[in-house]
């Protein structure tokens, strides 16, 4: 964990719950969009990273998820990942059928991420010990594996999200520097929420399955009747069920 974070504040306002603020941070060159959810009232607040699927961007995920999150009074941070968003004409596109290329771009958005929360724990008005990671499809593939290094996660919730798709090159190439399967064993007790699609043909039920099956209690798999995009009361009970962990971590941590 670099000793020095730098930010930028591009923008904030004033948003129901709570401010919005959109900037960016960074530990060396690469500089991290990222939109920063913060509720009034008590502070420090648990918080969670969102990080959002393939083709997607840090808006989805702040708009969505984050106000969920914001009407539970927790705080979240939504990051640009490598290639997506305002970072989509960065980098030259990765080739998938570069596995040193791959390798290469999936390490750099683990690391990231690690330093997305590091700058998340480092707020004054956020307690770092408290904080959790919510991935949807592409993004829970990192959630997991982020989450599974990094013991200062107390919760995950992955939306849309189970093990790799089977018989794919991604699938293969990624699964050589990451497995979803030895991840979600390391949780360590920590409380783990899955909500997917019943008809969702992208992350298929038996790929959620077999994720589920592989993780330790405590555990929750929540099925809808949905494809890959979720209904919003979807969201919005995870987002209820993640403040609930969190604060219960609150407690437990008084104790």
């Amino acid at each position: 964990m670099p000793k020095r974070l730098y930010q930028t504040v591009r923008s904030e306002q004033m948003v129901p719950g709570g401010r919005r603020l959109a900037l960016e941070f960074r530990a060396d060159v690469e500089r991290l969009p990222a939109i920063l959810l913060l509720p009034e009232g008590r502070t420090p607040t648990s918080a969670a990273l969102l990080l959002h699927g393939y083709t997607s961007r840090k808006e989805h995920m702040s708009d969505t998820v984050g106000e969920a999150l914001l009407h539970c009074g927790v705080a979240s941070l939504a990051i640009d990942l490598p290639l997506h968003g305002e970072r989509s004409g960065s980098i030259e596109p990765m080739s998938v059928t570069n596995p040193l290329d791959v390798a290469r771009r999936w390490r750099a958005a683990l690391a990231e991420c690690s330093l997305a929360l590091g700058y998340l724990g480092a707020r004054r008005e956020v307690d770092g010990g408290r904080l959790a990671i919510v991935g949807y499809s592409l993004g829970s593939f990192l959630a997991v594996i982020v989450a599974a290094r990094e013991p200062r996660v107390r919760a995950v919730a992955l939306a849309a999200g189970g093990d790799l798709p089977e018989g794919t090159p991604f699938s293969k190439l990624i699964r050589t520097v990451a497995d979803p399967l030895r991840a979600v064993r390391r949780l360590s007790g920590r409380p783990l929420l899955m909500v997917n699609g019943r008809w969702d043909r992208t992350i298929r039920p038996a790929d959620a399955e077999r994720l589920f099956a592989e993780a330790g209690e405590p555990k929750e798999l929540r099925w809808w009747d949905a494809g890959h995009r979720l209904p919003p009361a979807a969201i919005a009970d995870a987002a209820e069920w993640l403040a609930s962990q969190l604060e219960s971590g609150r407690h437990a941590a008084s104790q």
